[in-house]
C-alpha cells in the first residue's frame, strides 16, 4: 500500500473516503467536522443529535457525500473519551476503520494526524501509529489460496496536515511506522506458513534473505557443528525428525565495537507434535506456530537494521522439528547441554526450553551484555494471562522494566511474573543436574526457572508469548492468525537501550 503525506484541507482531497475522528461526549462540531457538516447540509450534526454518532471507541459511521465533497464518503471514526486518548487507541481505531472501508471496496483513503496536542501526541507519532494501524489491520495471508479475494485491496492512504512545516515530521513518523508494521507482518507470514513450507531449513533460508537484504552478518550451524559445540539438548529434540536442525545467527553492528549489547534468542520449533509425549489431536495443526519466537527475532533484527540505531544486536534462533520418530527422544533420557549441565527428560513436550538452553549457552559464550529470549513456551502462561498479556520473567529488574515500558509504548502489554527460588524445587532431579518438567503447578514459572539456569549471571529476560502470538478473532490491529507479537516491542527496547527513538 502506498502511504503519502501532503499539506492541505482534508475536505478538498479527492478519494474513496476521508476519515475524521470524533470523541465520545463531544457536543459541538469544530474544524474539519464542522466544514464537512456544512457541506453535507447538517447531516453530521443531525446524526449526533439522534445519538447515531456517539464517538465510542472503534465506532465507525460512513456517510456518502453524494457529490457535495471531493471524497465519495465521510467516515466518522470513534476515538472514545478525549481524556483517555492514547496512541494505541488511534492505532486500533485506524485498523478497524480501514478494514471496514475495504469491505466497502474503497481503495483510496485520506485521513489526518489524529489526536495531535492531546497528552503529548505529536504529528510524528500520530503518523507513525496511523501507518502501523493501517498496515497491520489490513494484513492478510493468502499465499496458498487459489481463489481471488472478493475484497479489493486498499492501494493508497494519504495523511494530510494543515502546515507545510509538519510534512517532514509526518514523513519521518510514517516511515518508522511502515518499518515496524512491515517487519511485524513478516513475522506473521512466517508463523502462518504451514510446517511443510516452514521447516528448519526454510526458516534458515528466510533468515538468510533478511540478512542479505539488510547487509547483516549471517551464520547457520548444522548438526555436525552443533555436535562439536556439545549442544546435546537441542540435538536431542531434533533427533526424531528427518528435518536437520539449524542454529541461525544474524548479526547487526550499529557501532564500531566488538561487544554485543543485546542477544535476541527466539524459539524455532517449526512443528511441535509433543514427540513421544504426544499432544492431543485437537488443535495440533496450530503447532506450526511454535516457531513464533524465532520469527519475531528475525523480523525484529530486520527492523533494527532499517532503523540503524547505534547498538550491536545478535539474533539467535534454534530451529528444529519435534516429532515421535523411531530415533526420538524418550521420557527418562538424559541429555548434556552445551554448558555441561545434564538434563533428565520428564516430558518430550517440554522441548522448547531444551533448545533454548543451548541457544542461551551459545549467547553466554559470546559474552553478550544482555539477553532477551522469546518463546511460545507454556500453555500455563496462556492459562494465567490469556491472549492479552505476554508473561515476563527475568533476573534483572532494570531490563524487565525496560521491556515492559517498550510493550506499553507499542500496545503489546507485558506482565511480570514471580521468580522466587522456591519454584526451583520442582526442577530438581534425582539422577541429573536438572529435569525439564516438574509437577505442582506454576508451569510457566518453573519453565522460566529452567531457562535461568542456562542464562547464568548475564542480565536476562524471558518472554512467554504462548497466548499472545496467535489469535482466533479480529481485535484492533490484529486479525485471526499470527499477531507478530512482540516484534515491535523488541525494536522499541533496542531503540531505548541505544538512547534513540
Amino acid at each position: 500500500m502506498d502511504i503519502g503525506i501532503m499539506a492541505g484541507g482534508i475536505t478538498r482531497r479527492k478519494s474513496g473516503a476521508i476519515i475524521v475522528g470524533f470523541f465520545e461526549g463531544m457536543k459541538s462540531l469544530g474544524g474539519d467536522i464542522a466544514t464537512i457538516d456544512k457541506a453535507l447540509e447538517g447531516a453530521v450534526s443531525r446524526l449526533v443529535d439522534r445519538g447515531e454518532v456517539k464517538g465510542k471507541l472503534d465506532e465507525v459511521n460512513v456517510i456518502h457525500s453524494l457529490g457535495r465533497l471531493a471524497a465519495d464518503r465521510v467516515v466518522i471514526m470513534g476515538l472514545g473519551k478525549k481524556e483517555g486518548l492514547t496512541l494505541d487507541r488511534i492505532r486500533g481505531a485506524i485498523a478497524e476503520t480501514c478494514r471496514q472501508l475495504r469491505k466497502q471496496r474503497v481503495d483510496d483513503i485520506t485521513t489526518v494526524a489524529h489526536g495531535v496536542g492531546v497528552d503529548n501526541i505529536t504529528p510524528e507519532n500520530s503518523a507513525q501509529v496511523i501507518t502501523e494501524g493501517a498496515l497491520l489491520g489490513l494484513y492478510s495471508f493468502r499465499r496458498h489460496k487459489t481463489k481471488e479475494d472478493e475484497h479489493i485491496e486498499v492501494k493508497k492512504l494519504t495523511i494530510v496536515c494543515s502546515k507545510e512545516d509538519d510534512i517532514r515530521l509526518l514523513e519521518k513518523g510514517s516511515g518508522k511506522g511502515r518499518i515496524l508494521a512491515e517487519t511485524a507482518n513478516l513475522a506473521r507470514d512466517m508463523v502462518n506458513e504451514p510446517a511443510n513450507y516452514m521447516t528448519p531449513g526454510d526458516m534458515a533460508e528466510m533468515a538468510g534473505r533478511v540478512a542479505k537484504d539488510n547487509k547483516l552478518g549471517f551464520t547457520v550451524l548444522d548438526e555436525k557443528e552443533m555436535q562439536k559445540l556439545g549442544m546435546g539438548a537441542l540435538l536431542g529434540v531434533a533427533q526424531g525428525s528427518c528435518q536437520p536442525p539449524k542454529l541461525i545467527i544474524i548479526e547487526y553492528k550499529g557501532k564500531n565495537a566488538d561487544e554485543i549489547d543485546l542477544a535476541l534468542v527466539g524459539k524455532g520449533v517449526t512443528f511441535d507434535s509433543g514427540g513421544i509425549s504426544i499432544k492431543p489431536s485437537s488443535k495440533m495443526d496450530e503447532m506450526k506456530t511454535d516457531m513464533a519466537g524465532g520469527a519475531a527475532v528475525i523480523a525484529a533484527i530486520s527492523a533494527i537494521a532499517r532503523l540503524k540505531p547505534e547498538i550491536n544486536v545478535t539474533a539467535i534462533v534454534p530451529a528444529v522439528e519435534n516429532l515421535p520418530g523411531g530415533s526420538a527422544l524418550k521420557p527418562g533420557d538424559i541429555l548434556t547441554a552445551m554448558t555441561g549441565k545434564t538434563v533428565e527428560i520428564i516430558s518430550t513436550d517440554a522441548e522448547g526450553r531444551l533448545i533454548l538452553a543451548d541457544a542461551l549457552g551459545y549467547a553466554s559464550r559470546l559474552k553478550v551484555k544482555r539477553i532477551v529470549d522469546v518463546a511460545t513456551l507454556t500453555g500455563a502462561c496462556q492459562v494465567a494471562l490469556g491472549s492479552i498479556c505476554t508473561g515476563v520473567f527475568g533476573n534483572n529488574q532494570e531490563l524487565v522494566d525496560k521491556i515492559i515500558a517498550a510493550g506499553d509504548e507499542t500496545g503489546e502489554p507485558m506482565w511480570q511474573m514471580p521468580m522466587y527460588d522456591e519454584y526451583k524445587e520442582q526442577n530438581k532431579s534425582d539422577i541429573a543436574d536438572i529435569k525439564n518438567a516438574g509437577k505442582g503447578g506454576a508451569g510457566a514459572i518453573t519453565a522460566a526457572q529452567f531457562l535461568a539456569e542456562f542464562a547464568g549471571d548475564t542480565p536476562w529476560v524471558h518472554l512467554d508469548i504462548a497466548g499472545t502470538s496467535f489469535g482466533d478473532k479480529e481485535r484492533k490491529y490484529y486479525i485471526k492468525g499470527a499477531t507478530g507479537v512482540p516484534v515491535r516491542t523488541l525494536v522499541s527496547l533496542v531503540m531505548a537501550i541505544s538512547g534513540q527513538k
